[in-house]
């Protein structure tokens, strides 16, 4: 039996590692910045997740329940990969860097902030199982 393998762990873990890979992706873009030709880049993975998820609530791929005492197969939904995708589109400097300080720092502190989120829920849900499993508080 996995005990940390259900589809809440699995979404966990991706959004830690997607917030893992934002943190380098930004900071390169913070180190790059005085760089002429640069192109700053970003990860895509939360817009995937509410691809995956659909957009009022529901799996895009439900199970069909044929009898009404079936249970419903929608409670896992399929973890996407985060993506780092390159900004080709825009130059703010003369040498064609289009890397924004104030921009990436500020993203930065949010990447940092959603981070200690996910962590901090990670957390609570090992604490909940091990409750679950020992009993008591």
């Amino acid at each position: 039996m996995q005990v940390l393998g259900g589809a809440a762990f699995q979404r966990l873990e991706s959004a830690i590692n997607a917030a893992s890979l934002r943190q380098r992706v930004l900071s390169n873009n913070i180190a790059n910045v005085d760089t002429p030709y640069f192109k700053r880049s970003d990860v895509a993975f939360e817009e995937y997740l509410s691809q995956a998820i659909g957009t009022n609530g529901t799996p895009v791929l439900a199970g069909k329940m044929t009898n009404s005492r079936h249970i419903p197969i929608n409670s896992s939904y399929p973890s996407p990969t985060p993506q780092v995708i390159i900004d080709e589109s825009t130059s703010i400097n003369n040498d064609r860097n289009n890397v924004d300080i104030d921009k990436e720092m500020s993203l930065l502190a949010e990447n940092q902030l959603r981070y200690n989120l996910l962590a901090q829920q990670f957390s609570h849900q090992v604490k909940m199982m091990n409750i679950g499993i020992k009993g008591g508080a």
